[in-house]
């Protein structure tokens, strides 16, 4: 039987950008429930980072309130963010002063509902937008709406997707950034000691290679809404190969540049994204096969 070759929906086109961009993945240990205090620590991260040169720094999921599910369903006006929330100001001042583009997980309170939320600081200080988690883990599913759309930023011509944790596990999430143009993934999550190491050296990798992305991951270090988290945080190049690592258990901060250059090789060598545009379609050949002989 022959397959019809059908055209598919090619990956939208963006010039590669002209200069390199310093990205930072941050790590620290989150109080449970106090938005205050690790907002706090957020700020002294986006500083750290500022202070090695990054332009752009993601910090891990629900970092702000902690990944406290029970705390947040029992009290989501303490525990979570809102709109117009006085208490991220230790954050925006710092995104301001240095000039550093934050993205900085945290439950989200709106309109009687609660979101697992990735919120986005400009360099001017000022909340621009946040990604809602699309793709819910078994136990946020009682607790939290899941996100509807897709989140691309724009950062001195480099296009990064977001992610949340478990989106990161999805292919097509990643390949939806990666058709909407995207250079970059950027994901903060939490990773627990185990399978969930076992899954995030797996994934990012993954999603890099598949797309000829730059992939991004910002980890939980301790103990946080009793899972047992891994650290980690990392940078993938575009060709899979990881760039840089933090350590399993401390607060740190690394960086890595990514590379006009190095897209463009990995892209030419890798052509996946690209050849996109032709795909198999139509119907199947399908054989049920007999039992063999007695």
């Amino acid at each position: 039987m022959t397959a019809r070759i059908a055209p598919a929906a090619p990956p939208r086109s963006y010039p590669v950008p002209s200069g390199r961009l310093r990205v930072a993945a941050a790590q620290a240990r989150a109080v449970a429930g106090d938005v205050a205090a690790n907002t706090a620590t957020a700020a002294a991260l986006v500083r750290e980072a500022a202070g090695a040169g990054a332009r752009v720094v993601v910090l891990p999921e629900k970092f702000l309130s902690g990944y406290e599910p029970g705390l947040v369903r029992a009290e989501p006006l303490r525990c979570a963010v809102q709109p117009g929330d006085p208490r991220l100001a230790p954050l925006t001042d710092a995104c301001r002063e240095t000039g550093t583009v934050a993205v900085v997980g945290a439950a989200f309170h709106e309109a009687g509902e609660v979101y697992v939320s990735a919120l986005v600081v400009g360099a001017d200080g000022e909340l621009v937008t946040r990604y809602d988690k699309q793709h819910l883990f078994s136990s946020e599913r009682e607790v939290y709406r899941p996100g509807t759309a897709g989140c691309t930023l724009e950062v001195d011509g480099w296009r990064l997707g977001l992610g949340i944790c478990y989106d990161s596990g999805f292919p097509e999430h990643a390949r939806a950034a990666a058709l909407d143009g995207c250079h970059a993934y950027l994901v903060g999550a939490l990773f627990s000691v185990g399978n969930g190491h076992h899954e995030s050296r797996t994934w990012f990798p993954a999603r890099a290679l598949d797309n000829t992305v730059y992939t991004v991951l910002a980890n939980h270090i301790g103990t946080t809404g009793g899972w047992n988290t891994c650290g980690g945080s990392a940078v993938w190049g575009p060709d899979g190969r990881l760039l840089t690592e933090a350590g399993p258990d401390r607060p740190e901060v690394v960086t890595a540049d990514l590379d006009p250059a190095a897209l463009t090789a990995a892209r030419t060598a890798e052509t996946m994204l690209s050849d996109l545009g032709r795909v198999v379609a139509g119907e199947r050949s399908r054989f049920v096969l007999g039992a063999g002989r007695s």
